[in-house]
């Protein structure tokens, strides 16, 4: 998992995780991580280290209903309905749900923390739009956190924005994007690397202009940008 950092050193990371994180990290989650690991594309789950201050997050607050864009095979899923009250409701959204029924249901059922995932498998866009079909949705979300499709950050924050309640947390995965969004020169960065990459550095720029939210843009995983609704 060392990779997965941004420090400059693989030892200091490793040490963070050793120290801090590991040793805190519930057993369904570490049996969840080592699972995903084996994936052919086990690089996309969420960063135990921003796992671990979302769920940091998820205490400060209070959070009893979240909205999760992005699943996967559902690390940081499984880490909010951990983090959650026993009644407490996730609406988790992605466009597949094969790695998270392979992988991550079956953990997710022996923790004893279904009942309080919505999982629906479908674009995000629409899901939200239809959540604001109803004003009564409207400022009652207390959490979102968004791993998905990077060209649809904007779109999503003018959504969650409407559903989250003042004081409310968004947490944006992946806002340093390996690393790249620091090089000048795109042709050095690697070609699949790019597209996504464009639309990260919009999104930070608009991001940190957006009045509407305070927020802080944290070296944890690939990048996580914390975002708290002032109004």
């Amino acid at each position: 998992m060392e990779d997965k950092g941004l420090l400059q050193s693989k030892e200091l990371y490793q040490y963070i995780l050793e120290t801090s994180v590991y040793p805190r990290e519930a057993e369904p989650l570490k049996e969840l991580r080592d699972a995903t690991a084996k994936h052919p594309r086990g690089m996309m789950a969420t960063a135990p280290d921003a796992g671990q201050l979302m769920a940091l997050l998820l205490k400060l607050i209070n959070a009893k209903k979240t909205i999760e864009i992005g699943v996967f095979t559902g690390y940081s899923l499984l880490l909010t309905a951990l983090s959650l009250p026993e009644d407490g409701k996730i609406t988790a959204i992605d466009v597949s749900r094969e790695a998270y029924e392979e992988i991550g249901l079956p953990i997710i059922r022996k923790a004893g923390v279904e009942h309080k995932i919505d999982f629906i498998e479908s674009p995000a866009l629409p899901v939200l739009d239809k959540l604001l079909e109803n004003p009564e949705n409207e400022g009652t979300f207390d959490f979102a956190y968004v791993d998905a499709d990077k060209n649809n950050y904007k779109n999503y924050h003018e959504r969650l924005l409407k559903l989250l309640r003042v004081g409310g947390v968004i947490a944006y995965d992946n806002t340093l994007w390996g690393g790249t969004v620091a090089v000048s020169d795109e042709s050095l960065v690697p070609e699949g690397y790019r597209f996504s990459r464009r639309h990260t550095i919009e999104l930070n720029k608009f991001l940190a202009a957006d009045s509407r939210v305070q927020l802080s843009q944290v070296p944890v995983g690939d990048g996580t940008t914390i975002c708290v609704r002032l109004a």
